[in-house]
Formats: C-alpha cells, structure tokens, sequence
C-alpha cells in the first residue's frame, strides 16, 4: 500500500516537472519574441538587418492565403524525406557490409575518414553538377552529407559490442548472422535511433544548401530570394518556417522510438 502510494506521487511529481518545463519553454519563447518586438519598435535594432516578429507574421500570412508556402514547406520536406531514407538506409547497408567483412573495413576506412573529413556544403556544387540541377540534385546533396555520418557511426556502434556476449553465442554455435541479427541489431536499436536525429537535420542542412544553388521553390530558395532583394522578414519568416519543421521532425522519431522501445 506504501509502495503504490509512493509510486503515485511520483508520477504526480514527473507530470508537474513535464509541465513545469513546458511552460519555461513557452515563456522563454514567447518572452524573446516579445523583447525583439519590442527592441524594433524603440528602434534598438536595426529593422532592416533583424526584421521583426509582426513583419514576419505579416509576410507569413501574405504566402498563408495564396497558399504559396505550402508548395515550399511541401518541396522542401519531401527533398529531405527521400534524402534521409536513402542516406540513412544505404549508409545502415554499408555499415553491415563492413562489420560482415572486416577486410573489407579495413580497405574502405581511410577514404571514409577523409570523405568525412571534407567540407561536405562546399562540394555541393559538383555534387549537382553530376546528379543534375533539379530535386535528384538536390536529394543527392542532402544523401552526399548524411551517408558517411551514418556508415562510420553505425560501424563504430557495431564493432564496439560486448565480446563476451559474442563470444558466448560462438559458443553456443551461433553464426554470423544469428549473432547479427539476436545480439548486434536489438542492442542498437537506441543508436539507430541517434542516428536517425542526427540525419534528419544533415539531411534539412542538404536540401537547403541544395535550394539555395538551383531550385526555384523550397524554403531554401525564400531565404536566398529574401537575400537577394533585401527582404530581411522573408529571410527570418523561411529561417522559422526552417526551424519548426525540424522540431516538427525531431519530435516524430522521437514518438517512433518510443513506440518501437515499448514494443
């Protein structure tokens, strides 16, 4: 009776922690929005470099009734969509090929450390002058920049396994693959999942560096049009749509991965 009593007052106090914290990101949210408002308006900041919150809800509403963004967030969510399933599944594959072919690791890991090592945004441009000036461009930017993360992650979460456990199902007769598929992919499902975060954002960062060179749509393409013309809430307007979206992302694996836990 103790115990269940105690154990109720704990989840009461883990409910007021959760609402505790979202009401602090709330507050410091909406209490930066109202300082920078406020800042433009006395003029404590340049209007023309910062804009401000009103002219980007302004602007926001203007491409919300012509339903304009839509077709932007749209372009630019399926590009980063179809660049994380292909990176992070091909990167995953590779990853297994390794751990499954140690020689074969061994061959490939200095060209993958020197690939990772280059400055994958600055490459961009020779990456869509070979995959074409459109979204198969665009999607192999995003695949180019999360594809060497995922295969030198996974690997490492792979060949770094308990011994013992390995060993122990040697014992036991077990092969290659029983030892793959009972030991090393359920002991990883947590790393998958960290690096599946870790790629939807490599992946945005593609796209929009992708947008920004050739596409004529996508919020890449509103924040340099923005730029262009000296549009700073178009600029900031695409730089929070940016934001949202990935929060948006981040918040969706993270419901998958506890609902793949918990199953």
């Amino acid at each position: 009776m103790i115990e269940a009593k105690t154990f109720e007052q704990y989840l009461v106090q883990r409910k007021r922690e959760k609402y505790l914290i979202i009401f602090s990101q709330l507050l410091l949210l909406f209490g930066f929005l109202f300082f920078w408002e406020i800042a433009a308006r006395q003029e404590w900041i340049d209007t023309f470099l910062f804009s401000n919150p009103s002219a980007i809800a302004k602007i926001f509403w203007q491409y919300f009734t012509n339903g304009t963004i839509w077709l932007h967030i749209g372009i630019t969510m399926w590009e980063t969509l179809l660049g994380f399933l292909i990176g992070t599944t091909a990167g995953l594959v590779i990853a297994v090929l390794m751990w499954w072919f140690p020689l074969a690791a061994k061959i490939l890991d200095p060209f993958l450390v020197v690939l990772n090592a280059l400055p994958k945004t600055a490459l961009a441009p020779i990456v869509i002058v070979w995959f074409g000036a459109g979204i198969s461009g665009i999607i192999a930017v995003a695949v180019f920049i999360s594809i060497i993360v995922t295969v030198l992650s996974a690997y490492s979460y792979f060949i770094n396994m308990d011994e013992s456990k390995i060993k122990m199902l040697h014992s036991f007769g077990a092969t290659k693959g029983q030892i793959f598929y009972k030991l090393i992919l359920p002991a990883n499902i947590g790393n998958m999942a960290n690096i599946a975060k870790i790629n939807i954002g490599l992946c945005l960062i593609g796209v929009i560096v992708g947008e920004f060179l050739v596409s004529r749509y996508g919020i890449g393409y509103l924040i340099v049009y923005g730029s262009q013309v000296f549009r700073l809430d178009l600029v900031m307007m695409g730089v929070v749509i940016l934001a949202v979206c990935a929060w948006g992302m981040n918040t969706l694996l993270n419901t998958l991965e506890h609902h793949i836990k918990n199953h």
